[in-house]
């Protein structure tokens, strides 16, 4: 199976076990999205969830974040890992969006990317969900893991999988591969012990035990 026949086999497959999944991140605005997503990075998003619960109540706007207080954001996002970089770069985001984009959170990959603590991975959410606009695909830890197990991919590189993913997946559908990945990922296709037995895509992948 080709590629992109094995992409469209796949996307079928997890599209009828799970619908059209959405972000797990809780969030009422794009800043707010985005802000989730740089506290995502190596922690779980029901923790994140727990954590934005009230700090979005005490942070309101992006003016809110970049006037708050560095070591009370600290604080306040202290139990996600490497906390204190995280709110440096939430804080620094604020700021530049403040100051450089008029307090609108960008809608391109390249000034995205500019902003601390935004790489490629946050940047494709914030764009694909907020803005609707396919700019790549989001590869983070379950997405990098399925695409390897499943053999779309030879590369552990995050943007040498997302190079790979993009080509043999249509533009259209570059958001909703994302989401379908992970959902899979957390629930079946685990890191340490992936539930073979109950795996739609067990006959197709060449990771499958024999």
């Amino acid at each position: 199976m080709k590629g992109q026949e094995k992409v469209s086999e796949i996307l079928k497959r997890l599209k009828k076990e799970y619908h059209d999944p959405k972000t797990a991140l809780n969030y009422k605005t794009p800043f707010e999205l985005l802000v989730s997503t740089i506290l995502s990075a190596q922690t779980t998003d029901a923790q994140v969830n727990k954590v934005t619960q009230s700090l979005f109540k005490k942070y309101r706007s992006v003016k809110d974040f970049a006037d708050a207080d560095p070591e009370t954001l600290q604080k306040d996002v202290s139990s996600v890992n490497f906390y204190r970089n995280k709110a440096k770069n939430i804080q620094g985001s604020a700021t530049m969006i403040l100051e450089r984009f008029n307090s609108q959170v960008p809608k391109t990959m390249d000034e995205l990317i500019t902003l601390p603590g935004v790489a490629r991975k946050t940047a494709n959410i914030v764009l694909s969900v907020i803005y609707g606009i396919n700019e790549g695909i989001a590869v983070d830890t379950h997405v990098k893991r399925l695409a390897f197990r499943l053999g779309l991919t030879k590369n552990e590189d995050p943007v040498k999988v997302e190079q790979d993913l993009m080509v043999i997946t249509p533009r259209e559908k570059w958001g909703n591969v994302s989401h379908l990945l992970i959902f899979h990922g957390r629930k079946i296709c685990q890191a340490k012990k992936p539930k073979h037995s109950e795996c739609v895509l067990y006959d197709i992948c060449p990771s499958r035990e024999i």
